[in-house]
């Protein structure tokens, strides 16, 4: 299939499944469309397990293999959501949080990766390495499910906010953290003598400084340049255009320079959200790139549901491996759970804390479609298909169960006056 075809029925059967949901379902519009993508997928292949003779399940897995799903995403879609995302996060609110939340990004990050990879690596027997890399990729949130389930729940401001850019950030983190240890998996860095580790762990250092801070940079000054050209136009259509340009262009521009195109999405929809919408925007311009980005960040999320969905054709339904994958649900939590206590209870003697913050942000951390994206982009190997089948398992549940009740959650535990 031409890439246009399989835009047009990837959007044809976002609406259809839409529509499904909208008049039977009634869940929230990117769980539901996911629902009913998981609904047809598993009627399908009962319908070829009845009738194998006539190869359904063969046909659509063909067709759902030759969608790569992983590049659609990491080189796609992720950075127009995450540019999204960032468009309606304030600096001056984001300043006011930066210390949990960069903790959480980054040791909650690092923390949850090591429970997830040695807890893994104890119940399957897989390599410490590749584990560690499992860990890696599970641990990032969704940020446009997080932060979609939980505008229902009506958060206090600070508390939003520590949702907002801990979901945005860690994004960018994981993806780096999972490049480094992915590539000491599976590309041999991490064995031979002990020089051989000691460069290889340099060189991962490197890396990761490399794709992070230079990302972040990179971020900035296309938001910038950006920033100026929008001051000097007053033109709404021209403008929202540039955004477009900003979104697309600095994500292949990272790409191309092997720094982090997630952070570097990230900083520039915070510069052009908040700077560049006060000082760089006529009233009229802000309404309509903010009318703009959220279609956008709308239709690019049921487009992601649905593939999520349909990715059940690639999975493997092997007993164990779908036993590892119950059992790393339960990881995944306890993980969790350890990113956003530790962080908070290490700054609870110097700052206040909302009412149940560590609560509200475990159970609404949900797992999406980069989790998946990342377990598709390793290379093949003996551990690749319990690899994906874990985290397809982990992500289904996260966002049905989790994003189905984490804003009754937050509504029953986050009641409290407004705390930093």
């Amino acid at each position: 299939m031409s890439f246009l075809q399989i835009t047009s029925l990837l959007i044809v059967l976002a609406g259809a499944f839409g529509a499904v949901n909208y008049l039977f379902l009634r869940l929230p519009a990117a769980i539901g469309i996911l629902v009913v993508a998981l609904l047809a997928s598993f009627a399908l292949l009962g319908v070829d397990l009845a009738a194998p003779s006539l190869g359904i399940a063969d046909n659509m897995r063909a067709v759902i293999l030759g969608i790569d799903f992983s590049e659609a995403l990491l080189e796609g879609m992720l950075g127009l959501l995450l540019f999204a995302g960032a468009l309606h996060v304030k600096l001056s609110d984001l300043r006011a949080q930066w210390v949990p939340v960069a903790l959480m990004a980054t040791l909650g990050v690092g923390l949850s990766t090591a429970i997830v990879g040695f807890g893994f690596s104890w119940i399957t027997g897989m390599p410490l390495l590749v584990a560690l890399t499992f860990g890696a990729l599970i641990s990032p949130t969704d940020p446009v499910a997080v932060l979609g389930v939980l505008r229902e729940a009506e958060l206090r401001k600070s508390l939003e906010t520590k949702i907002a850019g801990e979901s945005l950030f860690n994004d960018g983190v994981g993806y780096v953290v999972f490049l480094v240890i992915s590539g000491l998996a599976f590309s041999g860095m991490g064995h031979g003598d002990h020089g051989g580790e000691h460069d290889a762990l340099e060189g991962a250092a490197i890396l990761f400084a490399q794709e992070a801070l230079g990302g972040a940079v990179l971020g900035i000054v296309l938001g910038w340049l950006t920033f100026r050209v929008m001051r000097l136009i007053d033109d709404y259509s021209l403008e929202v255009l540039l955004t477009l340009g900003l979104a697309f262009g600095g994500y292949e521009l990272a790409v191309a320079l092997h720094v982090s195109a997630p952070i570097m999405a990230v900083c520039a929809g915070l510069l052009i959200g908040d700077i560049g919408a006060t000082h760089g925007m006529s009233a009229q311009t802000r309404e309509y790139v903010d009318a703009f980005w959220k279609l956008i960040d709308e239709i690019l999320n049921a487009v992601l549901f649905l593939l999520i969905g349909l990715e059940v054709f690639a999975v493997a339904f092997d007993a164990s491996y779908l036993v590892a994958g119950v059992l790393a649900i339960g990881l995944a939590l306890v993980a969790r759970l350890a990113a956003v206590a530790v962080p908070v209870l290490t700054l609870k003697p110097f700052r206040d804390f909302s009412q149940g913050v560590v609560p509200i942000m475990t159970w609404g951390g949900l797992k999406g479609g980069i989790s998946v994206a990342l377990a598709l982009s390793l290379p093949d190997s003996e551990w690749k298909p319990l690899i994906l089948t874990a985290t397809y398992i982990v992500v289904v549940f996260s966002i049905i169960v989790q994003g189905l009740t984490v804003a009754p959650l937050a509504k029953r535990v986050g009641r409290a006056p407004e705390l930093m």
